[in-house]
């Protein structure tokens, strides 16, 4: 496989110059792409080729906030919500299923003039990125995968009884409950618990950031629900065939503690995309670990971007959260 250019930017760059993406400074910088189907909020940071981050359920474009940062010296980076979710604004009459959010992707891309992006997700934004490799091929350059949605593990059992309390229109109230009480959320039976390797990584700060709009009104708790609904029917399978026939390059880093997404997942996506690049295994990480561990997704990124051996040599000043 040729490689990819890598297009280094002096923007933040600079120690000097540079801006931590905390909520404040992701919020100064969100802006909206007027869609038909959506006013799309999304954050960008960093110039040339485009990398495009796909957030996981229930959270937001934030959760990429710690890659961003390593990541804007060497494309730009945007990191969407998706529609029903975040801070992007959707009609209530608006299908969110993950085909018409992998069709909203190509449509963002056209409103920002951008032809192929690199792609990174997690959960079921990797659900969403896998849908649009397939429908829309000459578009990813790269696919970089964390533990999501897979072949006949969309739903996973686990899910069920979220997906039930969706239907029951109950799911956004239970997650106000924990935006609420936050040590209920990092408890072993909430958000942080169930989906952080270490469940205080999901501060203060991100809880109000991903949780307080999916409450903020009864229009967005129902198309909150709705979301959640939708993720409980299978649209992977039906692409197996395309999948199995790409030609985008594709790196699979799985954290083996989740119990939502098994590591047999993995390996099954390494053995259907024929420019499989291999498997990095996260001893102990739960599903939500490339919050916690950007420089982890940094470092997978690059390599798979490209040009590995030079960037390398240079080195990010950023701590590691764990």
């Amino acid at each position: 496989m040729s490689q990819s250019t890598i297009f280094e930017t002096t923007a933040f760059a600079e120690p000097g110059k540079f801006v931590p993406m905390d909520a404040k400074e992701y919020e100064r910088t969100r802006q909206f792409a007027k869609l038909p189907q959506s006013n799309i909020a999304y954050v960008e940071r960093g110039h040339g080729q485009v990398a495009l981050f796909l957030h996981g359920f229930p959270l937001n474009g934030f959760q990429w906030r710690g890659a961003i940062e390593r990541l804007s010296k060497y494309r730009r980076c945007i990191a969407l919500d998706f529609m029903g979710i975040g801070h992007t604004e959707t009609r209530e009459d608006q299908d969110i299923s993950p085909v018409a959010q992998a069709e909203m992707l190509a449509a963002f891309l056209d409103k920002l003039s951008i032809d192929a992006v690199d792609l990174v997700a997690s959960d079921s934004g990797g659900a969403v990125a896998q849908l649009f490799v397939a429908k829309y091929p000459g578009r990813a350059r790269t696919l970089l995968l964390t533990n999501c949605d897979t072949d006949l593990n969309s739903p996973p059992p686990s899910f069920l009884p979220f997906l039930e309390a969706a239907k029951k229109g109950v799911l956004a109230d239970a997650l106000g409950r924990q935006l609420a009480d936050k040590s209920l959320a990092r408890s072993a039976k909430g958000l942080g618990g169930l989906t952080y390797t270490n469940p205080a990584d999901l501060t203060d700060e991100a809880l109000d950031y991903y949780l307080s709009p999916i409450v903020a009104s009864p229009s967005q708790k129902k198309l909150f629900n709705q979301f959640g609904i939708e993720l409980g029917e299978n649209h992977l399978v039906a692409i197996r065939p395309a999948l199995q026939s790409s030609k985008v390059p594709v790196r699979i880093v799985w954290g083996t503690a989740d119990d939502i997404f098994e590591y047999k997942w993995a390996e099954w996506l390494d053995k259907t995309f024929p420019e499989s690049r291999g498997i990095r295994r996260v001893e102990g990480a739960k599903l939500f670990f490339p919050e916690e561990m950007p420089n982890l997704i940094a470092e997978e990124a690059k390599s798979l971007w490209g040009n590995a051996k030079k960037l390398a040599a240079e080195t990010i000043a950023f701590p590691l959260i764990y």
